[in-house]
Parts: structure tokens; C-alpha cells; sequence
């Protein structure tokens, strides 16, 4: 059942919660990021369910968060089962995506492919030996996620790329690259945009459009 109101404050309350977890990874802050990190996907479904939106993008969301608490410890099993996690919610999304109504040009897949080849091609040596294949099936799970995130325009489109980058910069740092400053919070800076964008994306594209049955009714009382 939709509820705008409450939908409001749970997007306000996401947006303090990320805000609050920016401004702690910014800082160095580690006790007020492990509070709320942990709050920012459930709070964003919730603002989900509260407009009315498909269940399984509030699955995928609460697979997001899975994978988030998962992360928070440093250990290789816990990173297998927070990736795995969020594989599952790429696969919601994907599944999601597939009602989008518009068409992908061939030169997106193309630079997708091209993104995901040169990616796990240079990361490849540097991995650990035990994530690598790991590591190789999850980053096409997530270009499939980003490219068909492009079916719904624009601004789900930015989501899906915005993902793909926020994972390639832990991927990175698995990986012992040179990293920015404060990577964390550049990860968590592009990862909670990217979760916001596809979200939004979802509601505009896909809330918006009438089911079957609305439509049918609508089409015979305006017939004479």
C-alpha cells in the first residue's frame, strides 16, 4: 500500500544516514561509519515499499545491505559471502530491468564488454589466487546489472555505471593498488549514489506505468 508521506521521510532519513556515514569515513571515523552503514539499505527499501514499488527491487536492496554488513569484516569468507550477496541483488535488478521499455544501442554493450575485459584483465595478476575466479564471475554479473540498467534511461543508467565503479574501486584495493584518499569514502560515495539513481530510475520508468488491467479498464470507459 502506497504511503507518500512516509515515503518522504524514509528518503530523508536515507539521505541524513548517508550523509552521517560520508561524513564519518571522511573524518576517520570507524565507530560512526559501522552504525551507519548498516542502516542505509534497509531505510531505502523501506522508502521503496512505501511507494508502492516492485518487491523484488526491495530485495535487492536488502541483498545490498546484506552484502554491506558482510563487508564491515575483514575476512576473506565474509567478502566471498558479502560478494555473493550482492550477486544475488544484481540478479533482482536484472530481472527488474527486464520490463524497461526502451531499446539499447549496440555501442553500449560494446563498451561495457570492453570495460569488463580490460578490468579483469589488468586486476587479474594482483588478486589473491582464491578470488580471482570469484572475482571474475561477480564483475560480470555486475556489467550485465549496469548495462541493463541502461533500458530505463538515463538516470538508471548513471546508477548502473556509478555501481560498477564504486566495485571497481574495492576490487582495486583487494587487489593492493594505489588507492585515493580515504578510499572508503569514495566507495561509499559512489555506491550509495549509484543504489539512490537506480531506484529512482526504477520508480520513474517502471512505477509510472499502469498494470494491464488499469490500462484495459481505462481504454473501455473511454469508449464510446
Amino acid at each position: 500500500m502506497k504511503n507518500p508521506r512516509l515515503a518522504r521521510v524514509l528518503l530523508v532519513s536515507f539521505g541524513v544516514a548517508v550523509a552521517v556515514d560520508l561524513v564519518c569515513l571522511a573524518a576517520g571515523y570507524d565507530p560512526g561509519h559501522r552504525i551507519a552503514k548498516p542502516l542505509l539499505m534497509p531505510l531505502l527499501a523501506a522508502h521503496v515499499g512505501a511507494r508502492g514499488g516492485p518487491r523484488l527491487l526491495v530485495a535487492a536492496l536488502l541483498c545490498g545491505w546484506g552484502g554491506d554488513v558482510l563487508l564491515l569484516f575483514d575476512a576473506d569468507p565474509a567478502f566471498l559471502v558479502g560478494m555473493a550477496s550482492f550477486a544475488a541483488g544484481h540478479v533482482g535488478y536484472l530481472v527488474v530491468f527486464r520490463r524497461g521499455p526502451r531499446a539499447r544501442g549496440p555501442w553500449i554493450a560494446g563498451s561495457y564488454a570492453l570495460a569488463l575485459v580490460a578490468t579483469v584483465t589488468l586486476l587479474w595478476p594482483d588478486l589473491p589466487a582464491g578470488l580471482r575466479i570469484p572475482v571474475a564471475g561477480y564483475s560480470l554479473l555486475l556489467t550485465a546489472m549496469a548495462y541493463g540498467a541502461t533500458r530505463l534511461g538515463p538516470v538508471a543508467g548513471l546508477g548502473g555505471a556509478l555501481f560498477l565503479l564504486s566495485d571497481t574501486l574495492i576490487a582495486t584495493g583487494v587487489a593492493d593498488w594505489p588507492q585515493l584518499p580515504r578510499p572508503d569514502f569514495w566507495i561509499m560515495l559512489t555506491y550509495c549514489a549509484a543504489q539512490f539513481l537506480l531506484v529512482r530510475g526504477v520508480l520513474d520508468t517502471l512505477g509510472a506505468r499502469p498494470a494491464p488491467a488499469a490500462a484495459y479498464g481505462e481504454m473501455r470507459s473511454t469508449t464510446p
